[in-house]
């Protein structure tokens, strides 16, 4: 049976104003990241296929997970960028960019909606378009037959079980915020359908010492 794992990448700069500021792994990013290579290779857990969007972050994630694996990088696999929603969002209705990861929580429902309902002036991209370049790459990627790693982002995974779980849109913000930092999250098809099989899973930061290392933003 065709399995894809989706992880998302480490910790990145969280204090960034920008998406090329925010496009670096953090030192804890880097530490996660590493972590759940350890963890994959100390239980045998082989991928037959590796995959990565285009981003800094994504293939930095992969570099300190030292799969030994070279990725076939796919541009449908990257983030939506949140920096240019934000601004189309305050230009289109006034509603202020978050000020930190604090206020990030309220914002996130709020731009998704006027996202999905095409109500933001000058966005970067169409939610359907968004929607549908992770479902065809996500059915590619199933096609490969075998297990398929691919490291992306918390918009692409929360996407991914939007599609499994027939989430709206308040349920699709609530899975991006849920979602830690080198989390992994396990799919396969049946019966022509997408169906979850795991998710947000942290298992290499189980330990009461990496507590500090389960992060969102």
């Amino acid at each position: 049976m065709a399995e894809i794992i989706l992880v998302r990448h480490g910790q990145a700069n969280s204090t960034a104003q920008t998406e090329e500021s925010y496009d670096q792994l953090s030192a804890l990013g880097a530490d996660q990241s590493s972590w759940l290579g350890a963890y994959f290779r100390d239980h045998d857990v082989i991928f037959d296929h590796c995959m990565t969007g285009t981003l800094n972050r994504h293939h930095q994630t992969l570099r300190s997970m030292e799969m030994g694996a070279e990725p076939q990088s796919d541009p449908r696999l990257n983030e939506l960028d949140y920096f240019a929603l934000a601004d189309g969002l305050q230009r289109s209705h006034g509603v202020p960019p978050p000020a930190g990861p604090s206020d990030f929580a309220t914002h996130l429902p709020i731009a998704m909606a006027a996202w999905e309902a095409d109500d933001i002036a000058h966005a970067p991209e169409a939610f359907r378009d968004f929607e549908a370049r992770i479902a065809a790459a996500l059915r590619e990627a199933l096609a490969l037959g075998g297990r398929t790693l691919i490291v992306t982002s918390g918009g692409v995974i929360g996407m991914a079980v939007r599609a499994a779980l027939g989430l709206d849109i308040p349920g699709y913000a609530r899975i991006m915020l849920a979602t830690f930092n080198s989390s992994v999250h396990r799919f396969v098809m049946r019966e022509g359908r997408l169906h979850l099989s795991q998710f947000n899973a942290v298992p290499h930061l189980e330990h009461p010492d990496r507590a500090h290392a389960r992060t969102f933003i």
